[in-house]
């Protein structure tokens, strides 16, 4: 089988890449394709490298975004990804039970399942996780300088921050019809059932069911949004008067100005419509077996 990495050279995990590449001897992989990037954007080219190689597996040295840049070239092709989460919050890997250890992660993409898994369309990006616009990415942006510094911990300082944006004019069509129209500080889309770090928005989630997950958030100000994520780390924000949610194949949207959005935890910039689709189990990905016998 031919193999390949993509890693994201600044992202380190156990022993760095010096380790990976020990840990794929010891399996008997001594001379995969290898392709390392300085930033997540890079990663996308040379996945398509690979897969002009004839690359049957790749590996992903990465947090979400670069798993994510990997998705766009390897949805709708023959080979399988195997995730090694060396991110912030690994929500992907985290979803699907990959652990955040070298040698168990390679394991899983050596000897693991293989699963067909959704992915989400945003205009002409796919995302695996989650896209959003409003409250979310702007959560996100005001993020990245501190992720770094304090981890997780940087989406709350930021999302105490970003409670008090004000709220946009929607009108929401999903399917073909006309879904919602009114005023909205968040407009979520989730292919994982946990897309906030350790908090599970989308309960009912399944990445391989044609269909993604769709809310509106209406909350404005502390006292409401205090409320409804209160709802929502119980797993029960369908019943937040400030929450309404919906299954969706394709979901078309114009909001009344513009607004940031982001996919995978990755902010993007700001945009006044967009669609969305589903692309019915376009990828394949290696995840722990059911009999958790991996050796």
């Amino acid at each position: 089988m031919r193999i390949a990495v993509v890693a994201h050279a600044a992202k380190t995990l156990g022993g760095g890449l010096s380790e990976l590449r020990r840990a794929l001897e010891a399996e008997g992989v001594e001379d995969p394709l290898w392709y390392e990037v300085p930033k997540a954007k890079k990663a996308t080219a040379q996945v398509q490298r690979a897969l002009d190689e004839d690359a049957e597996l790749i590996f992903a040295w990465g947090g979400d975004g670069t798993v994510r840049r990997c998705i766009d070239a390897l949805a709708g092709a023959d080979a399988t990804l195997a995730v090694l989460p060396t991110g912030t919050a690994n929500l992907f890997a985290t979803n699907l039970g990959i652990p955040g250890d070298i040698q168990a992660a390679v394991a899983v993409g050596l000897r693991g399942d293989r699963r067909s898994l959704d992915v989400g369309r945003f205009e002409k990006e796919r995302f695996a996780v989650m896209a959003g616009a409003g409250f979310d990415a702007a959560m996100i942006r005001d993020a990245d300088d501190l992720k770094q510094r304090i981890g997780r911990a940087a989406y709350l300082w930021s999302g105490s921050r970003n409670l008090r944006r004000d709220a946009f004019g929607a009108e929401i069509v999903v399917d073909g019809s006309d879904w919602y129209e009114g005023t909205a500080t968040c407009i979520l889309l989730g292919n994982l059932g946990e897309i906030f770090a350790g908090v599970e928005v989308f309960p009912d989630a399944r990445p391989d069911d044609g269909v993604l997950e769709l809310g509106i958030v209406t909350a404005e100000g502390l006292v409401q949004w205090t409320r409804t994520l209160a709802r929502t780390a119980a797993g029960d924000a369908d019943r937040s008067p400030f929450v309404r949610t919906t299954k969706a194949s394709s979901v078309k949207v114009a909001l009344d100005r513009k607004v940031r959005y982001e996919l995978d935890g990755g902010d993007r910039s700001k945009v006044k419509t967009f669609n969305v689709k589903v692309e019915e189990r376009a990828l394949s990905v290696c995840v722990p077996r059911r009999d958790e016998e991996m050796a």
